[in-house]
C-alpha cells in the first residue's frame, strides 16, 4: 500500500489525516505548555522585577498553573476543529465553556490562598491572640464558597437550574438539611470560639474529656495535641458549650502547701522557722510577692502543721518545677537549721502496767 492510499484511509468516517492532525496538536499544546506559558509571562515578570512589591509577583503565580490549562484547553478545541463530528458541536461547546468557567474560579481559589495577608486587617480586630485563627477561619470560608459557587456555575453552563433542583428536593432537602445540622453547629462554635476568645493556638487547654495544646482551630472541629503526642480532633459545637481552663492564661502558679513539724518543736523554734520562711520567700526572686501566706494553724494527729500558700511568677510547668524545688531545699535548711524535725504518721503507745 502506497503513501496516497494511507492518506486516503478513513477511520470512523474521517480521513486519518485529520485525525493525526488533531491528536499532534492536542499533543503538542501538551508539550508545550510550560514553554509557551513562560513567554507570554516573561514581560510581566520583567516588569515585576522592577517593583518594590510582591503584589505583582504572587499575580503572576496565580496566573501560572491556570494560563497553562488554557494553553492546553485551547490546543484541545483547535483540535476539535479537525475532528467535525458535527453531532457533538454542542457538548464541546459546553465543556470548553465549563473549563473556561473552572480556570476563572480556579484562579479566584488560588488568589485567595497568595492574598490571604490582606484579611489580617479584619482578622486584627479580634485580637493578637487569634489574629492567624480568624484569618485561617475567613480563609477556609471563601475557599468552601468559591467552589461551591464554581460548581454552581458549571451546572448552569449545562443548562441545569441549580434553584430549581434544590427546590425540587423537596424531602430529600429537608432530610440534607438535618443531616447538615451538626455542621452547622460546629460553624456557629467556631463563630463563638472566634468571638470569646477562651484559647488561641499554642494554649495548654483541660476540658472533662481531653488535656494538651491547641494545635488547629478550624471551621468544624479544633485540633489537640495531648501530651502523650495522641491528636484529638474536637467538634467546635461541643467545645463552645464544654467547660474549658486555659493554664497558658495564669499570670501566675499557686503553690498550696503544709508543712508538719514534731510535736517536741518549741514555741520559739515554730515562730522561728515561719518567721524564715516567710523572709525567705519574700526575697526569692522566682516568687510573686502579692500573696504570701505561713502560718502555723493546726494541730495535726502527729505534725505541728504549718501552711504554706504562695505563688511562682512563672506559669511554665518546667520552670514552676524549680522554683518549688528551690524553696523546698530551702525549707529543709531553716529547719534543720533551729535544730527542729520533720514529722511523719507516727503513733504513740502508753502502756499502764505489764502482766507479772
Amino acid at each position: 500500500m502506497d503513501l496516497q492510499h494511507i492518506l486516503e484511509y478513513s477511520l470512523f468516517g474521517l480521513p486519518i489525516t485529520h485525525i493525526a492532525i488533531a491528536i499532534t496538536i492536542f499533543l503538542l499544546g501538551l508539550a508545550f505548555k510550560n514553554l509557551i506559558a513562560s513567554i507570554i509571562l516573561k514581560p510581566l515578570r520583567t516588569i515585576a522585577k522592577r517593583t518594590k512589591t510582591t503584589t505583582d509577583d504572587k499575580i503572576i503565580a496565580v496566573l501560572d498553573e491556570p494560563l497553562k490549562l488554557s494553553i492546553v484547553l485551547v490546543a484541545s478545541y483547535i483540535a476539535t476543529l479537525w475532528l467535525p463530528f458535527r453531532s457533538f458541536d454542542h457538548v464541546v461547546d459546553l465543556a470548553i465553556k465549563s473549563f473556561e468557567t473552572f480556570i476563572i474560579f480556579w484562579i479566584l481559589y488560588r488568589m485567595v490562598d497568595k492574598f490571604s495577608n490582606l484579611f489580617s486587617f479584619f482578622s486584627s480586630k479580634f485580637g493578637k491572640e487569634l489574629h492567624q485563627d480568624i484569618q485561617h477561619f475567613i480563609t477556609k470560608a471563601l475557599r468552601i464558597f468559591l467552589v461551591a459557587l464554581g460548581i454552581m456555575a458549571v451546572l448552569q453552563e449545562w443548562g441545569i437550574n441549580v434553584s430549581a433542583f434544590v427546590a425540587s428536593l423537596g424531602l430529600g432537602g429537608l432530610a440534607f438539611a438535618l443531616a447538615a445540622k451538626d455542621t452547622v453547629a460546629n460553624l456557629f462554635g467556631s463563630l463563638v470560639i472566634f468571638t470569646d476568645r477562651p484559647f488561641k493556638v499554642g494554649d495548654w487547654v483541660e476540658t472533662p474529656a481531653v488535656e494538651g495544646y491547641i494545635e488547629e482551630i478550624g471551621i468544624r472541629s479544633t485540633k489537640i495535641r495531648t501530651f502523650a503526642q495522641a491528636l484529638v480532633s474536637m467538634p467546635n459545637a461541643t467545645l463552645a458549650n464544654t467547660p474549658i481552663t486555659n493554664w497558658s492564661r495564669m499570670g501566675k502558679r499557686r503553690v498550696k502547701t503544709r508543712l508538719g513539724l514534731t510535736y517536741n518543736t518549741s514555741v520559739e523554734q515554730m515562730q522561728a522557722i515561719i518567721q524564715e520562711i516567710k523572709t525567705m520567700l519574700k526575697k526569692h526572686p522566682d516568687v510573686h510577692q502579692e500573696t504570701i501566706l505561713v502560718n502555723f494553724d493546726e494541730f495535726d494527729n502527729s505534725a505541728l502543721s504549718i501552711f504554706l500558700y504562695f505563688f511562682t511568677k512563672t506559669t511554665v510547668w518546667l520552670e514552676y518545677l524549680h522554683v518549688r524545688e528551690d524553696v523546698n531545699f530551702k525549707i529543709m535548711e531553716i529547719v534543720a537549721r533551729n535544730g527542729a524535725q520533720f514529722a511523719f504518721p507516727s503513733q504513740t503507745l502508753y502502756v499502764e502496767s505489764l502482766p507479772k
